[in-house]
């Protein structure tokens, strides 16, 4: 007696892993190439993602977008000297976020090496669409590190309710000399605010 032929199960189409943002850019998110990235889209998308999952006080949520422009401004002011280019990496110190939202530090470390991974591959992209080396030299990296902290200080202490003795605790003493008072801005300001500053740096390069 012939046997019978399994049935063939049909193939299971792969789940779509890109993602189409309004310049009509389609971005594959598992192998994102720099001649998909823009910074009208990176800017768009930072003007829209809240810091500290929006648990902040006031009409607007402090944006990616205002805070990386304040980060760029204290590694600035710790280090005055800061040549162009790492400014710029300043700047877009938060790009990814513009994918993959603001995650708090915590729930980073509770995804683990495989976010970490995407997170780099993604940086990496858009560091050279925007003529930076895919990786920021150590020193670098610890400048914008210590920005980033300093920020993060002032944000914690004036909008997202942690006494200055917590701050201190989680982020360190801001550097000497820099103070700041933090006016969240609507998303269009913030995103103007974000592409202003991208101009004003790549035309100074």
């Amino acid at each position: 007696m012939a046997q019978s032929r399994p049935k063939s199960t049909p193939k299971k189409e792969a789940p779509r892993a890109w993602q189409r943002m309004l310049s009509g850019r389609r971005l594959d998110l598992l192998d994102p190439s720099p001649f998909d990235i823009e910074i009208e889209d990176i800017a768009h998308g930072l003007a829209r993602v809240a810091r500290w999952n929006g648990q902040t006080i006031g009409d607007h949520a402090f944006s990616v977008a205002q805070h990386s422009c304040v980060v760029e401004e204290i590694a600035v002011h710790i280090k005055p000297d800061l040549e162009i280019k790492w400014r710029l990496a300043a700047l877009l110190h938060d790009a990814s976020e513009y994918v993959i939202g603001d995650m708090i530090s915590p729930f980073k470390a509770a995804l683990g090496v495989n976010y970490k991974a995407f997170e780099a591959r993604l940086e990496g992209a858009i560091h050279l669409r925007f003529g930076l080396p895919p990786r920021n030299p150590g020193n670098i990296k610890k400048l914008i590190k210590q920005a980033d902290r300093a920020c993060a200080y002032f944000e914690a202490t004036q909008l997202a309710g942690f006494s200055r003795s917590e701050s201190l605790g989680f982020f360190g003493r801001p550097p000497v000399g820099y103070d700041l008072k933090i006016e969240p801005l609507s998303a269009s300001a913030a995103q103007q605010l974000y592409l202003d500053r991208f101009t004003a740096l790549t035309q100074a390069l």
